[in-house]
């Protein structure tokens, strides 16, 4: 089976800077987008950013310019590089990767068990 796990979340000052880490493991055919999602009680879950296999990014409109996402395919990780950290970013971080397990299945998603980003004021 896959296994998503994050790293880096944690308290920091608004301004400050938190980097994210996400490693994938198990059996693992290939890995198509990966990316960071997030989510805040009682709100819905929402995209901050993906990557393609390929290096393509994209990003939430709030956090574009402040963010950047980053992989390393020999790792099977994922990173997150967030700067000029605002209150409203607070929240629980999910790791997601697109993986095949073997190459006559589609791919699916898998998600992390989630790492907490809290902005201080």
């Amino acid at each position: 089976q896959v296994q998503l796990v994050e790293s880096g979340g944690g308290l920091v000052q608004a301004g400050g800077s938190l980097r994210l880490s996400c490693a994938a493991s198990g059996r693992i055919f290939s890995i198509n987008a990966m990316g960071w999602y997030r989510q805040v009680p009682g709100k819905q879950r929402e995209l901050v950013a993906l990557i393609s296999s390929g290096g393509i990014r994209n990003y939430a409109d709030s956090v574009k310019g402040r963010f950047t996402i980053s992989r390393d395919n020999a790792k099977n990780s994922v990173y997150l590089q967030m700067d000029s950290l605002k209150h409203e970013d607070t929240a629980l971080y999910y790791c997601y990767a697109d993986i095949k397990t073997n190459w006559t299945t589609r791919p699916r998603g898998y998600w992390g068990q989630g790492t907490q980003v809290t902005v201080s004021s």
